[in-house]
């Protein structure tokens, strides 16, 4: 298992369960009865899972029945009584049945220092690099895999993998030796996917990262190639602290997850003024019509701030003139994710 970096986070983007709580604005108090209620279906729904797996139920099913069950259950809980049973289930015996999925194993144990670090989209992604973590989990582990490697959730993420690669070779289809920037940018693995980048057809394609693993291993891997890994946060952007220029495509795809909404309206700002004019802006968002929510926030510890396609318009409409830009929302394939484009007026 790699080594965590000793990543100093930034703040700005939420990407721990403690920074999560931190920045909570609710300051509800958990009503005793409800919690009394939802604590003693939590626990029928844990030891149906765990009995599940003690019986050599497939380890798929269990694990659907349980993500859904979570699901169901974190709807009908308040927020603050949820927020009490997600401890109660990570301590629960099943999740030692669960911790032998390396996608899930990887999540809550979190090498990297964080949540969805780069090496765990590429667990998800089935990339090679991530072989050997899953060569190396129990037999159960990788029965578990296979069913959350193929979660909506995960074949949502994998697509938008896919639909960056198609928006660079697109922005080169319409531009000649386009400039290409992405925000928050981990192991940039639709690089590999891009016909544009094969085809030597970019000026420049830069990263930006706080992480120095995804910086070293971008700057590894696509050595020779035209892009370029940097070190950068969201703060750094806010402040405009980095001499970027501009480009014809600037993309964020697993960033606002993680932004309050205050910051996520700033950063687009930001993002704008980073854009050339006739370029756009990009950036992705888990929905909220995700139904892995419960299991994620539970046994991976990885809480997502989950978005609608009127949360991200929202987002759209406070940060720019759209006299001087045109907008699009919409989801992917499934709808697990939902995407946001600016597209700046030519000059």
């Amino acid at each position: 298992m790699a080594q965590a970096s000793h990543l100093k986070l930034d703040e700005q983007s939420l990407i721990t369960s403690r920074l999560i709580k931190k920045h909570a604005t609710t300051s509800d108090v958990a009503d005793s009865t409800e919690l009394k209620e939802k604590i003693a279906q939590l626990a029928l729904i844990l030891d149906l899972a765990r009995q599940g797996f003690e019986a050599g139920t497939p380890a798929g099913q269990v694990v659907d029945r349980l993500a859904g069950r979570l699901h169901e259950l974190r709807n009908q809980a308040s927020p603050a009584v949820w927020q009490q049973l997600i401890p109660l289930a990570q301590e629960h015996p099943v999740s030692e049945f669960l911790k032998q999925d390396p996608f899930t194993r990887w999540s809550f144990e979190k090498p990297r220092g964080y949540s969805g670090d780069a090496s765990l989209l590429d667990i998800y992604y089935k990339h090679p690099s991530a072989d050997e973590i899953v060569a190396s989990s129990t037999e159960l582990g990788r029965e578990i895999y296979a069913y959350t490697s193929e979660a909506a959730s995960s074949v949502a993420g994998r697509e938008r993998r896919d639909i960056l690669a198609r928006t660079v070779d697109a922005t080169a289809e319409r531009v000649d030796n386009p400039e290409v920037l992405a925000i928050a940018c981990g192991h940039l693995r639709e690089a590999e996917l891009s016909k544009a980048l094969a085809g030597k057809k970019l000026k420049r394609w830069i990263g930006l990262d706080q992480d120095p693993i995804s910086v070293g291993t971008v700057n590894r891997d696509l050595a020779g190639t035209g892009v370029e890994a940097i070190d950068g946060s969201v703060k750094g952007i806010l402040r405009r602290s980095y001499k970027l220029g501009t480009f014809d495509l600037v993309y964020a795809s697993g960033l606002y997850d993680y932004l309050p909404r205050a910051v996520a309206i700033r950063l687009t700002q930001r993002a704008m003024e980073l854009v050339k004019p006739g370029g756009e802006f990009l950036f992705a968002n888990f929905s909220d019509e995700i139904t892995t929510d419960g299991y994620m926030e539970t046994f991976m510890d990885w809480p997502l701030i989950l978005r609608a396609d009127k949360d991200m318009q929202d987002i759209i409409d406070r940060a720019i003139d759209k006299n001087h830009a045109d907008t699009e929302v919409f989801y992917g394939s499934n709808r697990n994710i939902v995407y946001g484009v600016i597209r700046k007026h030519a000059d």
